[in-house]
């Protein structure tokens, strides 16, 4: 007799790190935990956050900052939710246009892709666009409630550029980023792979700084849940995310990865070919067309105690979005933030133990101890 399967349907967004899903639905871990995982592709993170809301979605592939800013009743159809569990770390990158490039490496750019140098000679770039009675850059970001967003605004201020002054900040879906900045509604954009990628291979655009050298081993997605989802369905949450586990750990062997990139580059995902998913996965990113760089942990995926929120991680999202007048800071607002992000469910459902240590908050202008 066949095993009877709760189906859970799960909502995401075409790029990598939706891979640990896509692995879990194609490669049977969800199966094993009793689960038949339905995955739902969607155009846009508003989709994403809208659709969970109203229960379209059991859980969803989301921008590591969404559910504290729904929590926070600071998105439209904003409801408690869950982060439980990460689903990757890094993946993103910040892309500019060739003509922007060139602008910056006259002015002394790291072609490595150091956010420092980068950040300083962009700034030159801007100051003198402004001096030349030039309109200002214009920079496309997927969601004002995203790692992109935080990414983009600390990188930019720290090399003294006003993200709300200097430059201009668009949202828009992470698929119609290359294309925007070849048609030159764009002139600089951050995003997920594999879309920097695209413009790279596309000879439009130029990496120019990525996630892992603004904030190492960060969370870029997580599993996202309402609070009454995660109530009523707790133990079926808990076979989910062991599932979850097992194909994040699958995903990080390195033998594997081609026929990641296979899966993933196929119809219904991203639909493109191998070579716009390999690079990321590798480690081997293309930063143009005549510069590569390796980087092993662009993007990684890993379960067990790598894929447990910390409360850090929430109150680092939820500072920025203090820092740039999206909430107001409370004791209340820190409290909520912090269950949001909280390890328990995860903990338990993998019986972890608390580690000894939690992971500092480190970017790459922190001071060193």
């Amino acid at each position: 007799m066949a095993r009877q399967l709760t189906q859970v349907i799960a909502g995401f967004i075409p790029l990598l790190d939706s891979a640990v899903l896509v692995i879990a639905s194609e490669m049977g871990f969800a199966e094993q935990e009793g689960i038949e995982l339905k995955l739902v592709r969607e155009t846009s993170w508003a989709n994403i956050r809208d659709r969970i809301a109203v229960g379209h979605f059991d859980v969803a592939h989301m921008l590591a900052p969404m559910p504290i800013a729904s929590s926070l009743n600071l998105t439209s159809l904003a409801v408690p939710m869950k982060a439980p569990m990460l689903l990757g770390l890094g993946g993103n990158a910040i892309t500019v246009s060739r003509a922007v490039w060139s602008e910056m490496e006259a002015k002394g750019a790291d072609e490595s892709g150091d956010p420092v140098s980068t950040g300083n000679a962009l700034s030159t770039v801007i100051s003198d666009r402004k001096a030349a009675g030039k309109p200002p850059l214009h920079f496309g970001i997927v969601h004002p409630f995203s790692g992109h967003a935080y990414e983009l605004r600390y990188w930019l201020a720290a090399a003294g550029i006003d993200p709300d002054g200097d430059v201009e900040i668009t949202v828009l879906a992470p698929q119609l980023m290359a294309d925007a900045l070849a048609t030159g509604q764009l002139d600089g954009y951050c995003v997920g792979e594999p879309w920097n990628t695209a413009s790279v291979l596309a000879e439009t655009g130029r990496i120019v700084t990525y996630k892992q050298a603004i904030w190492p081993n960060s969370p870029e997605k997580v599993l996202g849940v309402t609070q009454a989802w995660a109530e009523k369905n707790a133990d079926l949450l808990a076979s989910l995310m062991r599932a979850i586990s097992a194909a994040a750990n699958w995903c990080a062997e390195k033998g594997n990865h081609f026929e990641l990139a296979r899966l993933l580059s196929g119809p219904g995902l991203l639909e493109g070919p191998l070579e716009l998913c390999l690079p990321a996965l590798s480690g081997n990113l293309r930063l143009d067309q005549g510069t590569e760089r390796r980087i092993p942990d662009f993007l990684t995926f890993a379960g067990g105690e790598r894929a447990m929120p910390t409360k850090a991680h929430g109150v680092w999202f939820y500072e920025q979005m203090v820092r740039w007048g999206q909430a107001t800071r409370s004791a209340k607002g820190l409290a909520l933030v912090e269950q949001v992000y909280s390890p328990e469910r995860y903990r338990a459902a993998l019986n972890l133990p608390m580690p000894s240590q939690m992971p500092k908050i480190r970017l790459f202008d922190t001071p060193g101890d």
